[in-house]
């Protein structure tokens, strides 16, 4: 055979086999093995499903009209090396489709594991939960997933895959470490608070705000820079302190406890503010949304871990500087009144007198005796009064973890019976509007096969 045909024939077969190993990506739906409360979202099966059916069958038409055109007269006037060319396109689209699925199977493959699936379910609902703002934001579907580490992290919905496509949930990494106890919420909704920021489109205007105090700062202008260099992860922490109280900046000091290395390390191309200074700025929020004496204590313990006196000076001195800015910051931020919000400021958007220390502690009170109440609050304020009864010493490491675990449990339950119990009352309620006394319908026929015998005589 001649190199060039033979090259040609190769190339087919090739893109034959990769039709092959296409068609053997199946729905999650036929291949996922996991309890039904453990399921993610319909909102999110149906996104994700169309968005992975819509890249197969793109590929699809692409590989078979390659094989046309290998067949077809076209292809006398072409090399072999263009030939090459548009297959290796075709298996470089290949791996992006590949590399799509992954990704959302890294995440659903978990909801098989016992008692992980279930809580990532819950930890879904209470996403959903902390990302509400009713009649502000049109909420993405989210999904939750475990991964090692100490910190959380958010690939967000209607952003680009490493594909080129836009992504249609957002997709949460929570930290193992971190479950099962209140510490869990205030990771995920941090996180939550960056999907939160880019649907107000929250930081153009900030880091607008934020230019225009930094170039009337003076002597405190390297400081305004840091706080406009940081403003992303500001503002998510900012989101978990209004969704959580004081739970939220437990949580964060529970993350960020290291070394004093990494505590007043300050990296230029980290977009976190350094550990030492971010505790004290959520605690600093807190004072500003939920006024309370529990700030003031838990800076104050933050600040007996570490020895801010041993930095070198100029080091310490940015240090203080930081520190001095931090209530005009606070009352900057809670002030800025983005357009996506109507007129409310960021602390009307999003505070809750609900969540204030004293009120959380009364509701923890009035549901030692009525469990029940607790698992049909919202899910991020059972997590504050959790988190708040926890700071005040009324409720044991132990009790939490177990608390946390059935509530996780309940609310992946409940939006299950929920969605099902909505689905078959849709369904018969199609069935009595439908037409009576018109001829019934005759099931479709099966398609006939040949016999084994025809198949083994076929050429």
């Amino acid at each position: 055979m001649a190199p060039e045909p033979y090259a040609f024939w190769t190339l087919e077969q090739e893109a034959r086999a990769m039709l092959c190993r296409l068609r053997r990506l199946r729905s999650f739906a036929l291949q996922e093995t996991m309890v039904p409360a453990a399921s993610v979202s319909v909102e999110a099966q149906s996104a994700i499903e169309r968005f992975l059916v819509s890249g197969r069958r793109a590929l699809h038409g692409q590989i078979r009209k390659f094989v046309h055109w290998l067949r077809s007269p076209e292809v006398h006037g072409a090399t072999a090396a263009e030939a090459h060319r548009r297959f290796t396109l075709l298996r470089l689209r290949f791996n992006v489709v590949l590399s799509d699925f992954d990704i959302f199977s890294e995440a659903l493959s978990q909801r098989s594991e016992s008692d992980n699936g279930v809580w990532l379910a819950g930890l879904d609902v209470v996403s959903r939960d902390a990302l509400e703002l009713s009649g502000v934001i049109d909420a993405p579907p989210v999904i939750c997933y475990l991964a090692r580490g100490p910190g959380a992290a958010i690939r967000r919905a209607r952003t680009r895959l490493p594909g080129g496509g836009q992504n249609p949930v957002a997709i949460i990494r929570v930290p193992r470490e971190r479950m099962v106890g209140t510490g869990i919420a205030s990771s995920l909704v941090h996180e939550v608070g960056h999907q939160g920021a880019a649907l107000l489109d929250l930081l153009p205007s900030l880091r607008d705000d934020l230019a225009d105090a930094r170039d009337t700062g003076g002597s405190d202008q390297a400081a305004w820079t840091l706080w406009q260099r940081w403003i992303s992860e500001i503002v998510a922490d900012f989101w978990s302190v209004a969704r959580l109280g004081a739970a939220s900046t437990a949580g964060l000091i529970g993350v960020v406890s290291l070394p004093s290395a990494f505590v007043f390390r300050i990296d230029p191309d980290d977009p976190h503010p350094a550990p030492y200074i971010r505790v004290k700025l959520s605690a600093a929020i807190g004072d500003k949304l939920y006024p309370h004496p529990q700030w003031r204590r838990l800076a104050s313990m933050w600040e007996s871990f570490y020895d801010r006196g041993r930095l070198p000076p100029a080091r310490r001195g940015l240090f203080e500087r930081l520190e001095k800015s931090i209530p005009t910051f606070v009352e900057r931020l809670a002030g800025h009144r983005p357009a996506r919000l109507g007129g409310r400021s960021l602390a009307e958007g999003l505070a809750d007198p609900e969540r204030h220390a004293s009120r959380l502690s009364r509701l923890y009170d009035l549901w030692q005796t009525r469990l029940p109440l607790m698992a049909r609050a919202a899910p991020t304020l059972a997590f504050a009064v959790l988190g708040q009864a926890r700071l005040d010493g009324r409720l044991s490491p132990e009790k939490e973890s177990e608390l946390t675990a059935s509530l996780l449990r309940h609310w992946a339950w409940r939006s299950t019976v929920d969605v099902t119990e909505v689905c078959a009352v849709a369904n018969l309620d199609q069935r009595r509007r439908a037409p009576r006394g018109l001829p019934r319908r005759a099931p479709a026929a099966f398609p006939t096969f040949p016999a084994p015998q025809a198949l083994a005589a076929a050429p």
